[in-house]
């Protein structure tokens, strides 16, 4: 199925309802593809006997997959749109079925736009789920140019190689020390920011949406985070009181992790207790006053994306070892769920 500026590979869902003669269905969708939403409903009511309710919560990712009480309402399937399955997430409680959403833009234009800014020879390809079947083109480009692309496999979280995920940069990780620098493509700062606090190698970034690369940006924005990440650990320096934040979306749930913290902390003579969530936003943690610190073992973009959100600071695992001495500052490190 074509919508403007994607594929979606719709029947494949209407194949699965088919055969499982699926009756209730949910179908999950991210803001930026809600327009389209109607369109995809008409298009599974007409190849299919199935019901479809359309699911408004946020849609972050994979990990964020339609709450268990849809059950209550008899739904027997989930079917997420834009996001490729975290593989080592199982037993689902509804059976659910992803459907990447794979752009359509031409990038050829954007990546020999890119081929003068490109550092060393061996260049290691990126993405998002979204830009990974444009990997052989970027590949003929890079060799036309005499580069050396390099494509890394990524951990049992990852379900295509060479894909990141905002809090697993596995594939990357796995080629770090056979490429001198990373191509990242897609749009948006957080991954590749990521992916330069990871590796520690120089990226550039082309976004097939604007036609724009960006290097200098990046590395200024590395800078102004880098700068705000030391703040928060040094507003937290007299901290007595943590909250550890645990996130109950299906792939983001590091309980075991918080435990280790709050043990790590009371043998500090730290207070703390572990609050759980699903949806993070700064009202839902107000009522929280005797709290000088929170530490988020949830997704790691809550502690940096919406850092100025918060009025009391939040810190990510890493950033509390640093905080307690466990590791200096120069050891710094992007937080990631890795399996």
């Amino acid at each position: 199925m074509k919508i403007p500026g994607y594929t979606l590979n719709i029947e494949k869902a209407v194949e699965t309802i088919n055969e499982k003669d699926y009756k209730k269905v949910c179908l999950q969708i991210p803001e930026g593809l809600r327009v389209y939403a109607f369109e995809i409903v008409k298009f599974l009511e007409k190849e299919t006997s199935a019901s479809i309710i359309i699911s408004a919560d946020p849609c972050f990712g994979a990990c964020d997959v339609a709450n268990y009480e849809l059950q209550n309402l008899d739904v027997e399937l989930i079917i997420q749109i834009g996001h490729t399955q975290i593989e080592d997430i199982e037993n689902y409680w509804i059976p659910t079925l992803f459907i990447n959403a794979e752009s359509d833009l031409n990038i050829s234009k954007v990546i020999e736009k890119a081929i003068p800014l490109i550092k060393g020879k061996k260049i290691g390809i990126i993405s998002t789920s979204q830009h990974i079947h444009t990997f052989e083109t970027v590949k003929e480009i890079l060799i036309k140019n005499n580069f050396q692309p390099v494509i890394g496999k990524g951990d049992n979280r990852i379900a295509l190689t060479g894909q990141i995920l905002g809090c697993n940069f596995s594939a990357a990780t796995s080629i770090v020390d056979n490429v001198d620098s990373f191509l990242f493509i897609g749009s948006g700062n957080f991954h590749p920011l990521g992916l330069m606090l990871t590796t520690r190698k120089p990226v550039i970034a082309v976004d097939p949406y604007t036609n724009q690369t960006r290097i200098k940006e990046l590395e200024e924005l590395k800078d102004i985070v880098l700068r705000q990440r030391y703040g928060a650990i040094a507003r937290s320096k007299d901290a007595k009181r943590f909250g550890i934040l645990v996130g109950i979306k299906r792939g983001q749930q590091r309980i075991e992790l918080a435990y280790k913290i709050k043990s790590i902390l009371e043998s500090k003579q730290k207070e703390s207790f572990i609050i759980t969530l699903s949806n993070f936003l700064p009202s839902y943690l107000q009522g929280f006053k005797n709290v000088d610190c929170y530490i988020s073992t949830a997704c790691p973009r809550i502690a940096i994306d919406d850092y100025m959100q918060y009025k009391t600071p939040i810190l990510t695992p890493v950033e509390l070892e640093i905080l307690l001495g466990q590791k200096k500052w120069d050891d710094y490190q992007f937080d990631q769920i890795i399996k």
